[in-house]
């Protein structure tokens, strides 16, 4: 059975070809945020025609909110003209296989949990820190959406009280002070290179650790599995991040506090995508 997986983020866009549960392709591009989503399925079409592979089904991992039941974008708040977008019906004509689509979050839990590194982990947390923050959440190897689709955003916590503006409208989110999209505008430099400065690192994981820590208290996960690109830090994040989560957690509280980098990359979502498209 062949899968044609689809990743579609703020910075980049992937895509990828399974046979199976094996990876036999993939290719990536920068996403042009001026050209808009007929662009994007453009070129997405343009890598499926050049490796000639024909799939049996589709699945989707958009980078924003997603009205599951009816698979429809809602909309991304960091590029503009995908709102209403019919993406699956354009992905389903340009293979001529069936597709399924669900927000980039939630597709890359799907990844982790089914391949990577929350295997045997139940329930499951897994936040996106890339150029947006978002959160998937995994129970019984199935995602959990709530009632309409928006389960698990945890980038729009509010973790600074008046805090700056948020793209979202609100003050002060969990995104707005730590993706990387944020960073790059408030500091001049992308988070991998003021991440290698300790002393921003310590400061960067309190607000980090205070969006975590609502995930701890409210699901108690097994394991919270952190992807995207600024987790690539690896311990220059995870290390003061632990501390830091340790600091700020409900001293009652004997939940474990298990929180390690994704598996599988930048390829979580894709994998996710290939879960999404077998169920």
């Amino acid at each position: 059975m062949r899968t044609f997986a689809i990743d579609i983020g703020g910075t980049k866009f992937s895509v990828a070809g399974f046979e199976d549960d094996r990876l036999i392709w993939r290719e990536t591009a920068v996403t042009d945020r001026e050209r808009g989503p007929d662009w994007m399925c453009s070129q997405i079409e343009r890598m499926l025609a050049s490796r000639q592979f024909q799939p049996d089904r589709c699945g989707i991992g958009f980078g924003g909110p997603v009205d599951f039941p009816t698979q429809t974008v809602t909309l991304s708040t960091h590029v503009g003209g995908w709102a209403g977008y019919p993406l699956v019906e354009r992905i389903e004509r340009m293979t001529g296989a069936p597709a399924v689509m669900d927000n980039d979050a939630n597709t890359g839990a799907l990844g982790e949990a089914f391949y990577g590194a929350g295997i045997g982990a139940d329930p499951l947390f897994y936040m996106t820190l890339s150029t947006g923050i978002g959160g998937g959440i995994v129970i019984d190897r199935r995602v959990y959406r709530g009632a309409d689709s928006y389960a698990g955003e945890i980038g729009h916590l509010n973790v600074e009280p008046d805090g700056p503006d948020c793209l979202c409208g609100s003050r002060g989110c969990l995104e707005r002070m730590c993706c990387g999209l944020w960073l790059e505008r408030d500091y001049g430099k992308p988070a991998k290179e003021l991440l290698k400065d300790p002393q921003f690192a310590e400061k960067y994981v309190v607000h980090l650790a205070r969006g975590l820590k609502a995930a701890l208290m409210l699901l108690n996960p097994a394991c919270i599995v952190i992807g995207g690109g600024i987790s690539k830090a690896g311990d220059a994040l995870f290390v003061p991040l632990r501390a830091e989560l340790g600091r700020q957690m409900t001293a009652w509280s004997r939940a474990r506090r298990d929180v390690v980098p994704a598996a599988l990359g930048d390829d979580s979502v894709l994998w996710g995508a290939l879960a999404l498209a077998r169920m």
